[in-house]
């Protein structure tokens, strides 16, 4: 007789449970860690977002909508982009959250064996989200300074390669793409006949006189599948509200196949979404440039460290003759809580901290961190 664990797929198995979440499993065991490793704002939802979702429930939008997202948030979402890019973007799908973006635009268009180029360090899904789609992921090396080195790219670039994957503001460095990197991005991705998927999920927060509009393939390239959210921007990690914009062909297989998985986007928060998008967040990353400066102005007299431009996250390099882990398992030694560098990269020689925390708490891990370190 066959054991439960007879029944798992070879799918299954080929994943590793994330690393992040075996650290928010620990966290939840500790008491009051200095937590550094959570990807999640520290400020709440805006009051306007909140009180709209409440009057849609209590207006009894809580029906299906229709799968790509009720035609209102749609709409001023196209326009919203469109008049940022400077072109039509195409169509507009409502996904559960940035990563139910990534997981439909990458069912939606890798093939078994198709390869797909990404920066290393990357965010943990994209490895194994086209492990699961058959794909094949190919992660460049950015080290040391996690700039996009064009040559690094095109050698990577086979006959199997369908698409160049780009990250900016970066999770888990902070870099963020200049307009020359996006226009070498741009043109290897014309060379190549590539497709290229923009996840822009921490556009908001850009700091060192990058702030407004990043530069995004999405305004010269029109095969680019651009994805952006409400998670980080607005504080609804939970309510997994995102959206994609890109070629109609190609945002109608990703309605299709979201048929078929998530149906839709929560209804109501859908119309909380509209509201949002008339709340500035520019107090939000005003306070991360803050912390930003805080957090690397400690780090950097102990650590080599990259200046983070966007995002809340730093990826200092472990100590001397100690790997990400190692310096990650000290730390947890001292109750503080950070993700070793290998969830992200090929590599285990850097960690990632999160600064989207209260300045009390930085300042404590920080100073347990350099004390560790020297």
């Amino acid at each position: 007789m066959r054991s439960p664990a007879d029944f798992i797929s070879q799918r299954s198995l080929g994943v590793d449970a994330s690393g992040i979440r075996k650290v928010f499993d620990l966290a939840a065991k500790l008491k009051d860690p200095i937590n550094l490793s959570i990807g999640q704002p520290d400020f709440d939802v805006p009051d306007p977002a909140k009180n709209a979702a409440i009057a849609a429930i209590r207006a009894g939008r809580n029906a299906y909508t229709p799968t790509q997202g009720i035609e209102t948030l749609r709409q001023r979402l196209r326009k919203d982009l469109s008049a940022e890019y400077g072109r039509d973007v195409g169509e507009v799908l409502i996904t559960s959250g940035v990563s139910g973006g990534l997981f439909l635009a990458i069912l939606a268009t890798i093939n078994p064996g198709d390869e797909a180029v990404f920066l290393d360090p990357y965010f943990v899904m994209y490895k194994h989200l086209l492990t699961l789609a058959g794909g094949r992921a190919v992660a460049v090396d950015s080290y040391p300074d996690f700039r996009f080195h064009a040559d690094r790219v095109e050698n990577a670039i086979t006959p199997r390669t369908k698409l160049l994957m780009l990250n900016s503001p970066s999770n888990p460095t902070g870099a963020v793409l200049s307009q020359a990197d996006v226009d070498a991005a741009v043109a290897i991705a014309r060379k190549h006949d590539l497709l290229i998927i923009s996840d822009e999920i921490y556009e908001p927060f850009c700091y060192d006189g990058a702030a407004g509009h990043i530069p995004s393939a999405a305004r010269s390239y029109d095969r680019t599948i651009a994805l952006r959210g409400f998670s980080k921007s607005h504080a609804m990690t939970g309510w997994r509200l995102g959206y994609a914009a890109g070629p109609a062909e190609i945002i109608a297989q990703m309605t299709k196949l979201q048929q078929y998985t998530f149906v839709c986007a929560p209804a109501p928060l859908q119309h909380a979404a509209l509201a949002a998008t008339d709340i500035s967040m520019a107090h939000a990353a005003a306070a991360y440039a803050r912390k930003r400066d805080l957090v690397y102005g400690r780090l950097s007299k102990v650590f080599e460290v990259v200046r983070p431009q966007g995002a809340f996250y730093i990826f200092p390099k472990a100590p001397a003759g100690m790997s990400g882990t190692e310096f990650a398992a000290r730390a947890l030694e001292k109750n503080v809580l950070i993700i070793p560098g290998n969830v992200f990269s090929e590599r285990d020689t850097h960690f990632r901290i999160s600064y989207a925390t209260t300045d009390e708490k930085l300042a404590s891990g920080c100073d347990v961190l350099c004390s560790l370190a020297r």
